[in-house]
């Protein structure tokens, strides 16, 4: 059912493609970036500090993405066994856990010249500092619990139970 799941399927169709994507996504991040800092004009309200929200939403976006990954392949490895889901699961926790710490840094960032604080204890800043402690459980748990089957299924439990964090995330933002 799940044949081309397998890592030496995939490894397969990615091998030709990696370093061309690769370079493709460097270049395209430092003419986003070069852009978005140094070129873009100021906004009339906020002046330059939006700048920061072309760092801090994206960072937001990936965090959230890699951590809804992670709870799908939770809820995957939970029911049809996948082991592959949670290598990939496993190797996304600190992409996403440094995505989400760059959220909350850009976001502190931006809120102390326009709030006049570092730090507002509303549902958005909470909600992705609450996220930021699932992704801190899910890599610690693999680091310290020695029986793999013990710490998949224990991971795996965290993976889901965060994914209720992610819709408090998004709606507390629009």
């Amino acid at each position: 059912m799940f044949k081309n799941f397998f890592p030496n399927k995939i490894l397969s169709l990615n091998n030709n493609l990696i370093s061309s994507l690769l370079t493709a996504m460097i270049l395209v991040i430092l003419v986003g970036l070069i852009y978005a800092l140094f070129i873009s004009p100021p906004d009339y309200i906020q002046g330059d500090s939006v700048r920061i929200m072309y760092v801090h939403v994206p960072s937001s976006f990936i965090a959230l993405g890699c951590f809804g990954f992670i709870g799908i392949a939770s809820i995957l490895n939970l029911i049809f066994k996948i082991k592959f889901m949670t290598l990939m699961a496993k190797s996304l926790a600190p992409v996403g856990c440094l995505f989400s710490i760059v959220s909350i840094v850009t976001g502190s960032l931006w809120g102390k010249p326009t709030w006049g604080i570092w730090w507002v204890w509303d549902a958005r800043l909470t909600s992705m500092g609450i996220l930021l402690l699932f992704y801190l459980a899910y890599i610690f748990t693999w680091q310290f619990v020695n029986n793999f089957e013990k710490a998949n299924k224990i991971t795996s439990v965290i993976g889901i139970i965060g994914l209720f964090n992610l819709p408090v995330i998004k709606y507390s933002v629009d």
